[in-house]
This record gives C-alpha cells, structure tokens and sequence, in this order.
C-alpha cells in the first residue's frame, strides 16, 4: 500500500524545512507548492490524500485557493494561518477547508490533525459495507457515495461524517458538543462556529431550499437532527 501523499503548500523556507522531514519521517509522502496556481495544477495532476495550505500566499489568498480546489476536488484541506480570528476560521471553512491550525502550533497538534484529516478520508479498519437508508437519504457505505431523492451529491470528507453520523441516529437531536467533539475533536467544543459552517455547506447540498430545510433540522440551543420521513 502506498504511502499516503501530502501537499504542503507555503511559500516560507523555514516552514517547509520544518514540516516536511517531520511529515516524512512519519512515512507520509510530500510534495510542495509555493504558489496557490502551483497548488492547484498540484492537486489535478498528483491527486494527493491531503492539502496543507497556508493562507498568505504570494499570488492570491488561501481562501481563494480553497476554493479553486474543491471545485475540482473533495481531497481534505488542512489550513494552516497565522491569522487567529473567529472570522478567519469561519472564512476558510466556509471556502472549502475541512480544518484550521493557527501558527504557531506544535508538531503533535500538526500531526494529530494530519492523522484525523488522513482517517476521515481512507477510514480505518474494514470497510464498512451495506447502505444506510432514512428517509430521502441513502448512504453507500462502501462507495462513500451518497444520493438524496436518487440524485447523488458530492460532499467533502467532513460533510460525509456529518451526514453519516446523522444519518445512523435519524430523528434523534445530536447536541454541538457531540458533534464537534466527533468530527473535530476534543479540543474543538467551544468552536461552534465550525459547525455552523459545516452545516451550512451540507444543507446547500442536500436540501431543495437551504433557507427552509426539510432534511437537516435545526433544534434551537441544542443542536442537529435528520429526518427520517
């Protein structure tokens, strides 16, 4: 089996002297980019498992980036900024980034977000197998594919493992906290804002009118549920 291939995209020397032997000497394969036109003619012409991008990039912003690449592609993007706000993050998210490490971080933080990133993609252990079937939603667990009302939608890793986990306890209320801390660890809880970007993008995907969802429903204060007629 392959090793698994990061594309690190950042125009800073030290950065990249940094990340990359640590990345390697973990078994991953990397590639780089310092530009966000060579990062994105990356992604089409190596397919790598995961983008690492910083948004200060010379020739035009992260969030641009992002969104240049998953218009091609649902590969996860793992942003790396030194801008801390609330808005940046929510920004990048809403732009097409599945995380947000704001610099400067430590190398374990770096690589569990990797690993996190990486597992959502591949999944581990076997592969789960069947359908998950509620209501006008139906779930390839094997393809990762998934149709609503028999047209199939395309979703990131993230927006997967949002649907899927709501999928699998259609009706019942899944609370912030429980989803946050599933899809982005323990350490995300007090970043609701994550959330309310991820759903946000599913609902433009799955739902006829997003303004008036039918499927993804709101509890307020609470949290989230799929309906299961």
């Amino acid at each position: 089996m392959r090793p698994a291939l990061i594309l690190l995209v950042d125009d800073e020397k030290a950065i990249q002297r940094a990340m990359v032997p640590l990345l390697r000497s973990r078994g991953y394969a990397v590639s780089t980019a310092e530009t966000g036109t060579a990062a994105i003619a990356a992604v089409e012409a190596e397919r790598p498992d995961l983008v690492v991008l910083d948004l200060g990039l010379p020739d035009m912003d992260g969030t641009a980036v992002c969104e240049r690449i998953r218009a091609q592609s649902n590969v996860p993007i793992l942003v790396l900024s030194a801008r801390p706000t609330e808005r940046d993050k929510v920004v990048a998210l809403d732009h097409g980034a599945d995380d947000y490490v704001t610099k400067p971080f430590g190398p374990e933080e770096l690589l569990a977000r990797v690993r996190a990133a990486l597992r959502r993609s591949f999944g581990e252990g076997p592969v789960v197998k069947g359908e998950l079937r509620t209501g006008r939603v139906v779930i390839n667990l094997e393809r990762r594919q998934v149709t609503v009302d028999g047209r199939e939608v395309h979703l990131t890793p993230k927006e997967y493992d949002l649907l899927n986990m709501l999928a699998a306890r259609a009706g019942q209320v899944l609370t912030h906290r429980a989803i946050l801390r599933a899809i982005w660890g323990p350490h995300s809880v007090d970043q609701p804002e994550h959330l309310r970007v991820l759903v946000g993008q599913l609902r433009k995907k799955i739902e006829s009118d997003p303004a008036r969802p039918t499927l993804l429903l709101t509890e307020p204060w609470v949290g989230y549920r799929l309906a299961d007629d």
